[in-house]
C-alpha cells in the first residue's frame, strides 16, 4: 500500500517560510538545497516531509512565476516504482518527468493523475524520520 509522505508548496521566500513552519508546528529542517532546477528547503514532522519550493525566474518547474505561492505537488513512497507507474497509466494517469539528477536533490518519478495533478512516486522517501 502507497503511504502519503510529502507535500511541496512552492513560496516566494524560502527562509521566511521555514521559519514560519519551524517556529509554529516545530517541523525539523531536513537540508537545503540549491539547485538549477530550483531551490529547496525540506522540512519533516517525522513522518511526512514538507517541502518548500523556491524557482529562479524561468525555471520551468516554477507554477505562476517567482512570486506565487501554493500547493506544488504531492507524493507517495510506494513499494515499486514500475509497479506503481503501471497502475497509474492503467487508471488513466500519465507519467510527466525524471527529475535530473543533483546533489541532495530527491530524483523521484513525478506522474500527472485524470486531471492533470502532479505527484511523487518513490521507493526511497525524502529524507530520514526523526
Amino acid at each position: 500500500m502507497a503511504k502519503l509522505r510529502h507535500i511541496a508548496i512552492q513560496v516566494p521566500d524560502l527562509e521566511k517560510a521555514a521559519a514560519f513552519y519551524e517556529g509554529v508546528f516545530g517541523l525539523k529542517r531536513l537540508k537545503k538545497v540549491e539547485a538549477p532546477i530550483g531551490d529547496a528547503i525540506s522540512l519533516t514532522d517525522g513522518v511526512m516531509n514538507l517541502t518548500l519550493l523556491h524557482f529562479p525566474t524561468g525555471a520551468q518547474g516554477s507554477k505562476g512565476g517567482p512570486d506565487w505561492a501554493g500547493l506544488h505537488h504531492f507524493g507517495f513512497i510506494v513499494d515499486s516504482e514500475d509497479a506503481t507507474g503501471q497502475e497509474i497509466k492503467k487508471h488513466g494517469g500519465e507519467f510527466f518527468m525524471k527529475l535530473p539528477q543533483y546533489p541532495g536533490v530527491d530524483a523521484e518519478m513525478k506522474y500527472k493523475d485524470i486531471n492533470g495533478i502532479v505527484f511523487d512516486v518513490t521507493e526511497h522517501g525524502w529524507g530520514p524520520t526523526i
